[in-house]
C-alpha cells in the first residue's frame, strides 16, 4: 500500500521539491498544506501516514500546529517529523519531549528525503 505524506510548509519552493522527491525516489502520494491550519483540516480528512511540517510558520508555527494535532482525537496517532532550521542539541530535546517522531534539517538533500523519512517511521523503501 502506497504511503501518504502530508507536508505542512508556507514555503511554496519546499512544498515542490518534498512532492518531488518523495513521489520519485519512494512513490508516496504527497499532499500540501500552506499553513497550519490547512494542515490540520486536511490531517483530519485525509488521515496521512505521516505528516512533515515546518517549524516555522507564520500564524500558527509548527509546535503550535503539533499540539493540535495531538488534541485531536482524529490526528494524534499520525506521526509527525519536522523540517527545521533548528537541529541543536537542545532543540531537539525539546522536540523528543514535545514527542514528535523526530526533526530533519533544512536544507535537506532531495535524493535523501525520503530514506530519512523512512529511517525515522521504521518503514522500508
Amino acid at each position: 500500500m502506497t504511503k501518504r505524506i502530508l507536508v505542512i510548509d508556507n514555503e511554496q519552493y519546499i512544498q515542490e521539491v518534498t512532492q518531488i522527491c518523495l513521489r520519485a525516489t519512494a512513490g508516496w502520494q504527497v499532499l500540501m498544506a500552506s499553513s497550519g491550519r490547512e494542515g490540520i483540516a486536511k490531517a483530519e480528512a485525509e488521515q496521512p501516514d505521516a505528516i512533515l511540517l515546518d517549524v516555522m510558520m507564520p500564524d500558527m508555527d509548527g509546535p503550535t500546529t503539533f499540539q493540535k494535532l495531538q488534541e485531536n482525537p482524529a490526528t494524534q496517532q499520525i506521526a509527525v517529523i519536522l523540517l527545521t532550521a533548528k537541529v541543536q542539541a537542545s532543540d531537539r530535546r525539546r522536540y523528543d519531549e514535545m514527542g514528535v517522531k523526530g526533526a530533519i534539517a533544512k536544507p535537506f538533500n532531495p535524493l535523501q528525503l525520503a530514506s530519512q523519512v523512512a529511517n525515522v517511521l521504521g518503514w522500508k523503501l
